[in-house]
């Protein structure tokens, strides 16, 4: 997990999305704005379609937050940015199919490496 300083609330994740600049992948939507602060922060959207119940969306909301913690130390100081990634609602995730991991991480691991 991230520390708490390096999430957006919900308000903020609001901001992002209303004056969002999108970067695509198969199933995962990356929205990001410029903000004022020495550090990036991070939020993701699982909607209530693409998961069965909430323990498999706190499963993948933790390993959203396992991956970016191993990679925000990588990346440049001067790139101060809100991240909201938007899982698409056509997609369906579960704790126990193996495929929808690895595609979520492929996914996820495709956009971080664009940012």
């Amino acid at each position: 997990m991230i520390k708490k300083i390096f999430r957006l609330s919900e308000w903020q994740i609001k901001k992002v999305l209303k004056y969002w600049k999108p970067f695509f992948s198969f199933g995962i939507v990356s929205n990001s704005i410029i903000n004022n602060l020495p550090y990036n922060r991070f939020a993701i959207v699982i909607w209530a379609k693409t998961v069965n119940n909430n323990i498999s969306r706190n499963f993948f909301r933790r390993k959203f937050y396992d991956l970016v913690s191993r990679k925000i130390n990588f990346w440049e100081k001067n790139m101060q940015k809100d991240f909201v990634f938007i899982i698409k609602k056509q997609i369906k995730l579960d704790k126990k199919d193996f495929e929808s991991i690895t595609s979520f991480e492929k996914d996820l691991n495709f956009l971080l490496k664009k940012i």
